[in-house]
């Protein structure tokens, strides 16, 4: 089989066929011996990617930022983070992608900033100062506590005191991450501006972080307490967040970004980081044509790998986004914990169907560098954590290191990913067979699965464009329909298992040996076996 990127329909949206990949850049490749992923090494990596079949990337942050939260805290929307690259480097990695037919999609943070960027430094300086209201400062109550009971997502009190003027700031996250004033139509338009400065630069659209608590209660109401029917982070901080996040008047910025992001030639795509129930989540479509383009699926992404939780949550999701809006799903990201180890629990077999349904849903795949050759995370020792999260929390939360080591691209010492005599700023894990190398030339890995589903998607329209439904099948199988030719089955049991009443023949089998095979009134899948079929 043979991959060519860039191979939407004329007319269709690129991101509705499109295979996307998350690239966690400090961590992909390191082209300067440094230890240090950086832009140039991904310009190194595109053939893999284009061999691959990806559409677009999506780059975490590449901006400026003194890195209390590796790159989520900006110090500067418009200038690129000197051990990643350079504003040159960044337009020849654009154009060197665009030339494979590869979208460049990047990471924008606009809920908050680093406390080192100019606009927090002025704002911070007196009560009067000309940015002052481009933060969320509040004055402590009677009795000098803080302004009301919000908490930071990183633990504690979402309030700091600053020394200077005797009020407090907000930050949802570090006290380092100092949030905006999105009530500050100042603010408003200087996103717009940097969106701009973006797209003339090529990039094909953005990934907004944590988008659902940009805006904030303008009267700063204390949130109500959890109840047992809230979810795990709600329970966790003894909250439910009503007034700091999920705001109603959210949808009207990105209402605004969607008008300027359809306002090129050629749209640019908004994706949302939206953690969100189902419900919650088909609202950031808006109508289905005036907010986000694709929203990250968090009830999906989190849930047991079993058939029935997972048939019901895509079933759920299905039912409720608006005509016109297509789903987003994804397996891991550099939050949470490779699929390979969470869903699969290091399980081979299970990685396979893992990889094999998220490139079988109705909607965009979006993979996580890694999840191609079925990396797992690698645990991290105390004395190399970088996650501020787990250095705050060890030994009772290691953070997010694990999920973040660097990419094995070759067996031996720095595994592809560096050629520096020390280590990386994060240890590599075992490379052994799960490396690129390695797996390139095996026509039964991981790898090779991963490039022939994806070609068998771009050459087949239902798994394109298709719609989802769900086939009657027996417990622990959970199979469904795309279009009206096309049948995904996977047997999520310790046991074989048998859907009765179709025929037709295997496209592609994660046992590999079962390409082709045809079957009579019966499909039947060993444990943990799944399957993508032409049926008659």
């Amino acid at each position: 089989m043979t991959a060519t990127a860039g191979g939407s329909a004329p007319g269709r949206p690129w991101w509705r066929s499109a295979v996307l990949y998350q690239i966690y850049l400090r961590s992909f490749a390191d082209s300067n011996a440094d230890g240090v992923g950086d832009l140039e090494g991904v310009i190194d990596r595109l053939d893999h990617l284009e061999w691959l079949g990806i559409d677009g990337i999506w780059l975490s942050p590449i901006t400026l930022s003194p890195n209390a939260d590796w790159g989520y805290d900006v110090a500067d929307y418009r200038g690129v983070q000197p051990d990643l690259g350079t504003l040159e480097t960044f337009d020849r990695l654009v154009a060197g992608a665009d030339q494979r037919g590869i979208r460049v999609l990047l990471d924008i943070v606009p809920n908050h900033t680093s406390e080192q960027h100019p606009w927090f430094v002025d704002s911070r300086s007196s009560l009067t100062a000309p940015k002052r209201d481009w933060y969320v400062w509040s004055d402590p109550k009677a009795d000098g506590s803080a302004p009301n009971n919000w908490v930071s997502s990183f633990g504690g009190p979402a309030w700091t005191l600053d020394g200077t003027t005797g009020q407090f700031y907000l930050h949802n996250h570090l006290s380092e991450q100092p949030d905006l004033n999105w009530w500050n139509e100042e603010v408003r338009n200087e996103f717009d501006a940097i969106l701009r400065f973006w797209f003339d630069r090529g990039v094909a659209g953005f990934r907004i972080d944590v988008c659902n608590i940009i805006v904030k209660d303008a009267r700063l109401r204390d949130n109500p307490p959890a109840t047992p029917d809230d979810d795990f982070e709600a329970q966790l901080f003894g909250q439910r967040p009503v007034y700091n996040g999920n705001r109603p008047e959210v949808h009207d910025v990105l209402r605004r970004w969607r008008l300027l992001a359809e306002s090129y030639d050629t749209p640019r795509a908004l994706i949302g980081e939206t953690p969100v129930k189902v419900e919650e989540l088909a609202t950031y479509y808006g109508d289905g044509s005036d907010e986000l383009h694709l929203a990250f699926n968090f009830p999906f992404l989190t849930a047991p790998f079993d058939a029935t939780t997972m048939r019901s949550v895509v079933e759920d999701t299905e039912a409720h986004l608006p005509p016109g809006a297509w789903p987003a799903w994804t397996g891991s990201n550099h939050d949470m914990s490779r699929f390979s180890s969470r869903w699969a629990e290091g399980d081979p077999a299970k990685a396979r169907a893992a990889l094999l349904m998220l490139l079988c849903l109705r909607g965009t795949p979006v993979l996580y560098q890694g999840d191609e050759i079925g990396l797992e995370d690698f645990p991290v020792s105390q004395a190399d954590l970088r996650d501020p999260l787990g250095v705050r929390y060890w030994p009772a939360y290691a953070g997010r290191d694990a999920m973040r080591t660097p990419m094995p691209w070759r067996d031996g010492p720095g595994g592809g990913f560096t050629t520096a005599d020390t280590r990386p700023w994060l240890p590599l894990g075992p490379t052994g067979r799960c490396n690129v190398e390695h797996q390139r030339s095996d026509p039964w890995s991981m790898l090779t699965l991963a490039r022939d589903l994806i070609v068998l998607r771009r050459q087949t329209p239902e798994l394109q464009t298709g719609r989802y439904v769900t086939v009657t099948a027996p417990e622990g199988v959970w199979a469904w329909r795309r279009g009206e030719r096309v049948l995904v089955v996977l047997n999520m049991s310790e046991g074989e298992s048998t859907l009765t009443g179709t025929r037709g023949h295997i496209h592609i089998a994660t046992n590999r040996e079962r390409d082709g095979e045809s079957f009579d009134k019966a499909l039947t899948l060993r444990a943990w076996e799944a399957a993508i079929a032409e049926i008659r």
